[in-house]
């Protein structure tokens, strides 16, 4: 296979690491290519100038060239990032963590009554990763057309530091970030010693402490743990500051859920701008809200190399009351009516975005399978137990049909906290996706 082929078919069936590649090929092939249709682009402009009161012969293909020039620009800043690592990408877990990928046997059947993501709205089935790409981008206009779209995201969001100090084996920062267009949240930044860069990982949460391990909570301090074990770690808390009252930037027109995940895209923009941090190792992780919150962080934002989730509930649920996302403060605000909280009865029904989506017949199933094939770790407690599988089972299919095996993993626990056990398999799961 030619270098183009090689990095052209891997684009589009992956749209991240290259499980077999030659790097060097896969940038000449992408510079090639470039190269090419910007002569294309630039020869329709010299033969066949603009005139006026008259539209260009053939201004059509230029056009479609130069919107090609510009994928392809794109196309080759991804394959430069995804070819830095391309030769651990084909690894596949290691021992102490691969159970995790594996459903139980009485389960590994079963597909729940939850649509299949691999069917067009109209019924057709995807047959390849081609279809996968229009598919995927159908899901994301139908889930931001519901939800509202994002204001713009910022390119290198503006990073303040209040206070600077040693802790152990890493430097801890206090910070204050822009979350949103005039709008800041504060945090804590985490670097460790030595020299960078690092991989990185994302740590939303009602407030920054208890992912610092500053906090009340044991066991949510994934920042803390993750910076001991060489990562950069970044932890915000709720905008401004309520979890149940979000402050959304002036101008935003989407649901607060949604706005959560804006907020990771923007975090993913400021850790990718530090020198210390490799841009193509950056994580994300949360628990419960947290967990809500980084999941709709790495699927709507694709430069999240992997995830972890922390029992967010990663189905709709309304018999479940911490599976709410029929709550003003994820996906049911309606400007024309308030709820009760609590969950959906008649005297409390559903509204806003929520309502939309479980009356077309939406899942979070869609969402998730916008990670293919990035991989993820469900981190199950009391919201997600073992019989959740029938949701992953759904993205282990699409992902073997991307040709990828090992990406979609769920570890289970009886309750909703966190333990030393599910933790543990989150540190191993980051260290083998971001470190090796």
């Amino acid at each position: 296979m030619d270098d183009l082929a090689q990095g052209g078919t891997w684009f589009r069936a992956t749209e991240q690491r290259p499980p077999k590649a030659d790097p060097v090929g896969l940038l000449k092939g992408i510079a090639r290519h470039i190269s090419g249709t910007r002569a294309t682009w630039l020869r329709g402009l010299v033969e066949d100038p603009p005139q006026p009161g008259r539209p260009r012969a053939g201004s059509s293909l230029i056009s479609s060239n130069f919107m090609k020039t510009h994928r392809s620009i794109s196309v080759a800043a991804s394959l430069l990032c995804s070819a830095l690592s391309a030769a651990h990408a084909g690894t596949p877990p290691p021992a102490d963590i691969a159970a995790f990928f594996k459903p139980p046997a009485a389960l590994s059947a079963d597909l729940g009554s939850y649509k299949s993501p691999l069917l067009f709205n109209n019924g057709r089935k995807v047959q390849t990763p081609d279809d996968w790409q229009k598919r995927r981008a159908e899901i994301l206009t139908d889930w931001h057309g519901i939800m509202g779209a994002w204001p713009a995201v910022i390119e290198k969001p503006k990073l303040e530091v209040l206070e600077s100090k040693q802790r152990e084996t890493f430097t801890q920062k206090r910070i204050r970030l822009e979350i949103a267009p005039g709008q800041t949240g504060d945090g804590r930044l985490l670097i460790p010693e030595g020299k960078g860069p690092f991989p990185a990982v994302f740590v939303p949460y009602y407030e920054p402490e208890t992912s610092v391990g500053t906090g009340d909570h044991p066991l949510r301090d994934f920042a803390y743990q993750l910076a001991k074990r060489g990562f950069v770690t970044l932890a915000i808390g709720s905008p401004g500051g309520d979890a149940r009252k979000p402050v959304l930037s002036a101008g935003a027109a989407c649901q607060p859920l949604s706005y959560l995940g804006y907020v990771s895209a923007n975090a993913w923009n400021a850790l990718a701008s530090m020198p210390e941090v490799d841009s193509t190792r950056i994580g994300i992780v949360g628990h419960s809200y947290g967990g809500k919150w980084s999941m709709f962080g790495a699927c709507l934002w694709d430069k999240y190399a992997c995830a972890v989730w922390s029992d967010p509930g990663i189905a709709f649920d309304e018999t479940r009351g911490s599976i709410n996302y029929q709550e003003p403060w994820y996906l049911g605000l309606d400007p024309a009516m308030s709820r009760k909280p609590g969950l959906v009865r008649a005297d409390s029904p559903r509204t806003g975005a929520y309502k939309t989506l479980v009356e077309r017949g939406h899942d979070l199933v869609e969402l998730q399978a916008l990670m293919a094939p990035r991989p993820f770790l469900v981190s199950g407690g009391a919201e997600d137990p073992p019989k959740r599988w029938a949701v992953l089972n759904h993205l282990i299919a699409l992902n073997k049909m991307l040709g990828f095996e090992g990406r979609v993993a769920m570890t289970n626990r009886a309750d909703h906290p966190p333990t030393v056990e599910s933790n543990e398999a989150i540190y191993r799961f980051f260290e083998w996706w971001l470190k090796h």
